[in-house]
């Protein structure tokens, strides 16, 4: 006799803010596997340094050809995603990746508790998730940052690694 199938669910009312990331990061040319295979101990250090407001992080594989890694993350809320996104060391990861990808694509997709999604997909040469589906924008003026791309209200408390203009003047 077949066993019945244990189902079960989660309680989430004590986090209202909850926000769920994934994040990839796919090899473009044979270079990007040096800086995907770079970024693995960067993220488990940063992780095991417990960043506050990080509830659970979570590493796996989307292909192997081409290789495309990515994590899930659960955060408290999204100033606290957003707090350690403008900290060391992301800040200092984000501004050598806009700089030059490293023969890589990344992108992010975020997805809050209260509503809204918001993504960035940076150097991908592949369309994937949102953008093959939703209609793409150039990441510009209120499409910039995550919280413009969410319309979250109030000011961010660390300013972005880099403005707009910094970004697209280089």
């Amino acid at each position: 006799m077949a066993a019945k199938v244990e189902r079960r669910t989660v309680d989430l009312s004590a986090y209202p803010d909850l926000v769920v990331i994934y994040l990839g990061m796919r090899v473009n040319a044979l270079t990007g596997l040096k800086t995907l295979a770079g970024f693995g101990p960067k993220i488990a250090r940063s992780v095991e340094a417990r960043p506050e407001g990080l509830l659970l992080h979570e590493n796996f594989l989307f292909s192997l050809f081409p290789p495309h890694a990515g994590m899930r993350q659960y955060w408290r809320d999204f100033d606290s995603l957003e707090r350690w996104a403008r900290s060391e060391p992301h800040r200092l990861w984000w501004q050598h990746f806009i700089r030059n990808s490293g023969g890589t694509g990344f992108w992010h997709e975020a997805y809050f508790m209260r509503g809204g999604m918001e993504a960035v997909y940076d150097d991908m040469v592949r369309d994937t998730g949102f953008l093959k589906f939703a209609p793409q924008r150039p990441a510009r003026g209120p499409m910039f940052t995550a919280r413009g791309r969410v319309r979250a209200s109030g000011e961010a408390t660390i300013p972005a690694p880099t403005t707009e203009e910094e970004f697209y003047s280089k």
